[in-house]
């Protein structure tokens, strides 16, 4: 029997406040960003941010038009200041 883990079973991630998406695949980021938001509401998180890295932009722009339909959210905003502009996004989520 092998120790190696299966890819299809599910990663424990902290729930902080910050989801950092650089260890997921693109087509991963709308379910992982819409169970972070699920989750953090559970827990009466109501500010999070998500760090989807400068890159191309693939997830900044997956993640931005989650963000402007989800139910949830009440205001988002790019990170701004040195050395974290554009790679960020703040999410300021409805108190339930």
């Amino acid at each position: 029997m092998s120790d190696s883990v299966n890819s299809d079973d599910p990663v424990e991630y902290p729930i902080d406040g910050t989801l950092d998406l650089h260890q997921f695949a693109p087509d991963e980021t709308r379910d992982v960003v819409n169970e972070y938001i699920r989750v953090c509401l559970e827990q009466g998180i109501y500010a999070v941010r998500i760090v989807h890295g400068k890159g191309k932009g693939v997830q900044r722009r997956i993640v931005q038009a989650l963000l402007e339909e989800h139910p949830d959210v009440l205001a988002f905003r790019h990170e701004g200041g040195s050395g974290g502009s554009w790679g960020a996004i703040v999410v300021d989520l409805k108190r339930q």
